[in-house]
């Protein structure tokens, strides 16, 4: 798959950290030595990290060289690796691990959500929880009717599912002294369709697109805006509302 694009995918830069402030917000109050920032991107939510815990040695990993360099320049107080969570073991116990909008990327996310705990004694962790919402809905369906179905439908299949509530609690309560666990679902006003296909055109949209030739991108993108067009009423002012569920997860070793 090509690199994420960082340009493309902080267009909306406000909306997408304020989970990470959120989340944030609810870590309970103490002075860690060392934080780890998984899936970090291009260094939004490590910037808050920075400025809460001054004192902290932080590390921001990603897989994409493009966000670790704006990263780079954005936190110059933070460390940053290439590296893939999923695979990622510290050497030591860490005192937070930090996730916001990374772990739904890992297929196996229930089983990496154990393995962080062995590794912490405070986590913050939140997830996009829109994979039933229409934006998503209407990719799959793009993607199942079209020349590319064949190569797209195995694609739509595979998409890492969000679990319900409380499989995350009896999960998490087996390992954890508390757990705090909760939803919010933000509404993001937009210019309109395609300003939704600009937000996802640099997340959920990526692993659709991947495969296609310029053409049929064309195309795909084009019956993608004409189905949010249909789906997404617009508002008296002109705006369209997106409905964007998170699931986020405050825990304690």
């Amino acid at each position: 798959m090509t690199d994420w694009n960082s340009a493309l995918y902080m267009k909306f830069e406000n909306e997408r950290t304020r989970a990470a402030r959120d989340l944030l917000g609810q870590i309970p109050d103490f002075e860690p030595n060392s934080i780890f920032d998984l899936g970090c991107g291009p260094g939004n939510g490590t910037e808050l990290l920075a400025a809460t815990f001054p004192r902290a040695t932080i590390v921001g990993l990603d897989f994409s060289d493009n966000m670790l360099a704006v990263a780079c320049a954005r936190v110059t107080t933070a460390q940053f690796n290439k590296q893939d969570i999923e695979t990622w073991r510290p050497a030591d116990k860490v005192d937070l691990i930090f996730a916001n909008a990374a772990l739904q990327f890992v297929p196996n996310h229930h089983d990496l959500m154990v393995r962080l705990v062995s590794f912490l004694h405070e986590g913050g962790w939140q997830m996009p929880n829109n994979i039933q919402e229409l934006s998503h809905a209407l990719m799959r369906m793009v993607a199942a009717d079209g020349p590319w179905a064949r190569r797209l439908i195995p694609i739509a299949k595979t998409r890492p599912m969000i679990g319900a509530l409380d499989e995350y609690y009896q999960l998490l309560a087996a390992v954890c002294s508390k757990i705090d666990i909760w939803q919010t679902t933000y509404i993001h006003p937009l210019d309109g369709p395609d300003s939704v296909v600009e937000w996802f055109e640099g997340s959920g949209l990526r692993p659709f697109l991947e495969p296609l030739s310029p053409c049929e991108r064309e195309v795909f993108m084009s019956r993608y805006r004409a189905e949010l067009a249909a789906s997404y009423p617009r508002q008296p002012n002109g705006k369209v509302l997106l409905r964007y569920p998170r699931l986020f997860f405050v825990v304690q070793k």
